[in-house]
């Protein structure tokens, strides 16, 4: 079993989100679950992978040809999958994983969340999505996300489908236990 960690290329203003990307490369070894991701050896990205081997996991890192080429690559993985184009990372990460992690991150990290949770929405896929809430980085979004309900522009059944907790093997537990709602879109 694989569990796709999106995370930062950055290491953020907090030495927490680092200690936590770190933690949760171990649970994940620690249990003997293989860790996919973005294949970068910077940022918190680079410090989950480094933690994953570390405890004897394997991890499987997916990067675009146009990463690789600006040696960002982590060449101590597993495996290293050098793809086309973004979409074909994102494409290749979804299909090896049976569960996902969002680290605190950018605007990429998000866009990656936000499409596994709408394929997830959709149908298309019914594998678990968690947030791993370091140090808070999560509140808004999770208050937001709480309001969408409220509005009635996100059904609570699809709101359920995204976990959130700030232990990372709370999390991958919650992730390994969750039961996928089966609900449709609103149409």
């Amino acid at each position: 079993m694989n569990i796709c960690v999106f995370a930062g290329s950055s290491s953020g203003r907090r030495p927490e989100y680092a200690q936590a990307a770190r933690q949760l490369g171990e649970t994940l070894a620690r249990r003997g679950l293989g860790m996919v991701y973005g294949g970068a050896s910077v940022g918190l990205m680079g410090a989950a992978a480094d933690a994953a081997l570390a405890a004897g996991g394997e991890v499987i890192g997916v990067l675009p040809r146009w990463l690789d080429r600006r040696e960002l690559a982590h060449t101590g993985l597993t495996e290293l999958r050098v793809v086309a184009s973004m979409h074909d990372r994102k494409a290749q990460m979804a299909e090896l994983s049976d569960a996902f992690v969002v680290l605190p991150g950018g605007i990429g990290s998000m866009e990656e969340c936000f499409e596994v949770w709408t394929w997830s929405q959709l149908g298309l896929h019914a594998k678990a999505l968690g947030l791993l809430n370091v140090a808070g980085y999560y509140d808004r979004l999770d208050g937001f996300l709480d309001m969408m309900v409220e509005e009635q522009f996100l059904r609570d059944s699809h709101r359920e489908m995204l976990c959130s907790d700030s232990d990372p093997d709370a999390l991958v537990e919650a992730l390994l236990t969750l039961e996928m709602p089966q609900v449709e879109k609103w149409f």
